[in-house]
């Protein structure tokens, strides 16, 4: 065999492992639990919140303006209300119904029913939602769109899905399983390591200036100033760990020996973030990604991956 031929066949091993469905069935049931939760977070506010004449603290039509101009053909819930017009709805009963159906798609996916409509519906009305209200998202809201994104396309059903064993589905092809899982992989390395590099360019993460701010800023303030002073000592230590575990992260997730220990550091990480933040939901859609990309069949051999249970 050529030098060639052996590159092409390494490269084919590298993006096609062979996988069975067990990180689809986490990243299904992740995402619904994250839809479910976020939905009705919003459920007293999302009509105001979304509103286009202002009711909200910031109107529809800012945000879908200012999104319009950054990316103008990226859906908005501007396009379905005037959808529901056009039908003879009003714009509150069509939020209503939008929140209903980002709501039911949430519920869907836990129990994996209809999973690939009820994972497009999530994705598209979430996004609707981010596009229209950008100027009160954050990291959660293009994390949990990601994760949408990647579940709508992922060879669905998995094994452990209602739709599995209501329809008797064909067998997946643990390659294309495999290459959907590696490409989620390679997408949360790239997030990490620039994540980090960002954080290591200034001092604010070496001194703990930037952690400092970020506990103490409205409305992350969850944990008192005088706690925080009284962890002085500990909060430049905790800044420098952030700074490696994020970027030594898309090295250390890869090797046998540290992959076990990377990816409970960084859950923790993010675990901890969400109980001193109040940042709760962010937190959660970290943790589903992360097990979704690295933790089934963690330390197993591809084939041994394949022995361990049925491959849909």
């Amino acid at each position: 065999m050529t030098r060639s031929a052996r590159s092409r066949d390494r490269l084919f091993e590298v993006l096609f492992p062979p996988e069975t469905t067990d990180w689809l069935s986490v990243l299904r049931l992740g995402l619904g639990l994250q839809v479910i939760l976020l939905s009705m977070s919003l459920r007293s506010d999302w009509n105001h919140l979304f509103a286009s004449n202002g009711a909200g603290l910031i109107s529809r039509d800012l945000s879908e303006a200012i999104s319009t101009f950054e990316t103008p053909l990226s859906p908005r819930l501007g396009w379905i209300v005037s959808g529901g017009n056009a039908l003879g709805f009003d714009e509150q009963a069509v939020l209503s119904l939008g929140w209903l159906a980002l709501l039911c798609s949430g519920c869907l996916l836990v129990i994996g029913l209809f999973s690939r409509p009820a994972a497009i519906t999530a994705w598209l009305m979430h996004l609707c939602a981010v596009n229209s209200g950008g100027l009160l998202s954050y990291g959660m809201d293009n994390f949990t769109t990601i994760g949408l994104f990647y579940l709508m396309l992922s060879p669905l059903p998995d094994r452990f899905s209602l739709d599995a064993r209501l329809w008797r589905s064909r067998t997946k092809d643990p390659q294309i399983l495999g290459f959907f899982r590696r490409v989620l992989q390679f997408h949360v390395c790239v997030i990490y390591f620039f994540g980090g590099v960002a954080k290591c360019i200034g001092p604010g993460w070496w001194d703990g200036s930037s952690l400092w701010r970020a506990l103490t800023r409205p409305p992350f303030n969850v944990i008192s100033p005088e706690t925080i002073i009284s962890w002085k000592t500990l909060i430049p230590f905790l800044g420098i760990s952030v700074c490696i575990l994020e970027t030594g992260y898309p090295l250390f997730i890869w090797l046998r020996r540290t992959r076990v220990i990377w990816l409970m550091c960084i859950c923790a990480m993010h675990v901890g973030i969400g109980l001193a933040m109040g940042m709760y939901l962010f937190a959660f859609i970290m943790v589903v990604l992360n097990i979704a990309a690295f933790g089934p069949g963690l330390g197993l051999a591809p084939r041994q991956k394949l022995v361990r249970g049925a491959v849909l």
